[in-house]
């Protein structure tokens, strides 16, 4: 029985490494390959604040701590939180390399000395790798692309931008009050292309008002404007937001599990293979919000995603033929 019990792990085990490997082009094996180990974020937070805020009072699921639930208060300095952070993680996993994560609010939404100051003080320090700005597509601008360049020559740091996009569906973006569409989100990415920085678009599969469609869809744009990388996330409702208001009262719904699950494989089968997948459900402390992951753990949901996806033989690029020209296909004999 041991031996049988011991041999079903193994298989479980090998079950789990292949599917993450076939299934989706993961985030982490990116990492290993870039830098020749595994390199861990460092989320860090600015005393910045964020445009939409100011003019309409966020987004409808924006909480007033923003997103950082990991990282230190924006009253310590950058170095501080760096070197605090990175302790712990190197104890921990014994840890060599890091990526600056300058997670929360609108981080570009800063002056340009400013700015510059707060990323030249995270390139300084050792076994940063590299530094991972998050910001809005609406602050998007050539100078600040140079500013992150010059730093990232100065310190020999790559240099990532991680743009909040969320759906394509122009109608959901205005229920949600993002206060963007989809033009901005096109000026951001082909002004970044021009600096070589790698992008990567963060989405929401679960939107209330959106469909399976828009899902597809939005892999669809993502893969033709071509992005590095996509972060998912699972639509989570924080405490003592607009979202949660419409939440408690009814007037709006979330999807189930089953139909994030669907949409989470139909999403990555429209997806270019070539695109790195950084995540596929939120994390976030249940303490702060009034809806979670249905309830359901992380790594179950993870595990639940990769079980259908291999029962529905789905995978990352299976319906990536629409580029190119796709429809000229029908005038070969033999197709493409």
């Amino acid at each position: 029985m041991k031996v049988v019990f011991a041999f079903t792990i193994i298989l479980y085990a090998e079950k789990v490494i292949m599917s993450e490997k076939i299934l989706y082009n993961k985030y982490s094996d990116y990492l290993k390959q870039r830098y020749g180990e595994k390199v861990y974020k460092l989320p860090i937070n600015l005393p910045v604040t964020c445009p939409n805020r100011m003019d309409g009072g966020g987004c409808t699921f924006c909480a007033e701590a923003g997103t950082g639930f990991e990282a230190m208060h924006s009253s310590v300095s950058v170095k501080d939180q760096i070197m605090q952070t990175k302790l712990l993680i190197a104890r921990r996993y014994h840890a060599k390399k890091y990526i600056a994560y300058f997670q929360n609010y609108t981080n570009t939404f800063l002056p340009l000395d400013v700015f510059y100051r707060y990323i030249k003080e995270a390139a300084e320090i050792e076994d940063i790798v590299e530094i991972s700005v998050s910001t809005r597509p609406d602050c998007i601008r050539g100078d600040y692309m140079e500013a992150l360049r010059e730093i990232g020559k100065q310190y020999r740091t790559a240099v990532t931008i991680e743009l909040g996009l969320q759906t394509v569906n122009y109608h959901t973006l205005d229920s949600i009050s993002r206060g963007h569409g989809i033009a901005e989100f096109i000026d951001a990415v082909l002004t970044i292309q021009k600096y070589g920085f790698p992008i990567c678009a963060h989405v929401i599969l679960n939107l209330p008002g959106d469909t399976m469609r828009d899902s597809n869809e939005t892999a669809r744009f993502l893969s033709a404007l071509r992005v590095n990388i996509v972060k998912l996330h699972s639509l989570y409702v924080p405490k003592n937001t607009r979202l949660s208001e419409a939440y408690e009262n009814g007037t709006i719904t979330l999807c189930s599990k089953e139909e994030y699950i669907r949409r989470l494989a139909g999403f990555l089968e429209y997806l270019s293979p070539d695109i790195i997948v950084e995540r596929l459900f939120s994390r976030v402390p249940e303490e702060e919000a009034v809806f979670s992951n249905w309830g359901t753990s992380w790594w179950k949901l993870h595990d639940e995603a990769m079980d259908y996806m291999t029962e529905h033989g789905s995978y990352q690029g299976r319906r990536f033929q629409y580029l190119n020209g796709a429809a000229l296909c029908k005038l070969e004999s033999g197709g493409c």
